[in-house]
């Protein structure tokens, strides 16, 4: 989406930067964008390499699929090079295990942060990990050929990259549990209909329709959507009446500061 020089590139990421926009863009289509715990530490390494300018960050990638999911090699006896394979995970200590969850955890969080707006922009499959990733943005846009899928329960596993509360937020619990405990696809039309998709376009327009999105989202002073994103946000964990008080206190703020009165 932008011709300048990498700021990070390496284990199937690539971090560009123009102004207020970042893209991150799975870079592995040979392996249907497979992830690892190399891609996630990537990932992490990304959120934590945006400059302070990004307001908007969107998530694409390379070929035909958006992300097939975790990479199968994770569930040989061997795993990754270099890496605990998933057996090996599971011998260690209940503190190793979560810590290292925790840790793959982390490329998967940052995504919502106040201060940006994430979009993902999601082509072909999107299975597992892939789908969990697309559920970290705050903002997803899905080509006609999209298809979401939880695969976890298939292989005794649960969804465990934060997607689970994501995905209830959007669809409900009773589609969620659908989804997650069948495996099945959830097709482009149907995320569309059920809120998990906020647009759907032809796949050639994919990466325009992002462009377009991210520019509507710069339209706005930065301060007025940080607070609002953090309004609607925080919106389903408070009381009617706290919300009230929320928004009380965020336009405070912002009346404050545009009279040139913030601390």
């Amino acid at each position: 989406m932008t011709s300048h020089a990498p700021v990070l590139d390496k284990d199937g990421i690539r971090l560009t930067v123009d102004d207020a926009v970042a893209t991150v863009t799975l870079n592995g289509p040979a392996k249907r964008n497979a992830q690892s715990p190399a891609l996630w530490r990537a990932l992490t390494e990304a959120g934590r390499s945006l400059p302070g300018s990004v307001r908007v960050v969107v998530l694409r990638a390379e070929g035909k699929s958006f992300s097939a999911g975790l990479d199968r090699q994770a569930f040989t006896p061997e795993g990754f090079d270099g890496e605990p394979s998933f057996l090996d995970m599971a011998r260690g200590s209940h503190e190793e295990l979560d810590a290292t969850i925790a840790a793959y955890q982390e490329a998967f969080t940052w995504w919502r942060r106040n201060d940006l707006v994430s979009i993902a922009a999601v082509q072909g499959h999107a299975i597992g990990a892939g789908f969990q990733l697309a559920l970290a943005c705050d903002l997803r846009i899905a080509a006609e050929d999209a298809q979401f899928a939880m695969r976890e329960t298939s292989l005794g596993l649960v969804p465990d990259l934060t997607g689970t509360h994501r995905l209830t937020h959007l669809v409900g619990y009773a589609r969620a549990l659908e989804i997650c405990a069948t495996g099945r696809f959830v097709h482009a039309e149907e995320a569309e209909r059920t809120g998990l998709a906020n647009l759907v376009v032809p796949a050639g327009q994919l990466d325009a329709a992002a462009r377009d999105l991210a520019a509507a989202l710069l339209a706005a002073p930065r301060d007025a959507v940080v607070e609002t994103k953090a309004l609607l946000a925080g919106a389903a964990s408070r009381t009617y009446e706290e919300q009230r008080a929320a928004e009380r206190a965020a336009q405070g703020r912002r009346l404050r500061d545009l009279a040139g009165l913030s601390d």
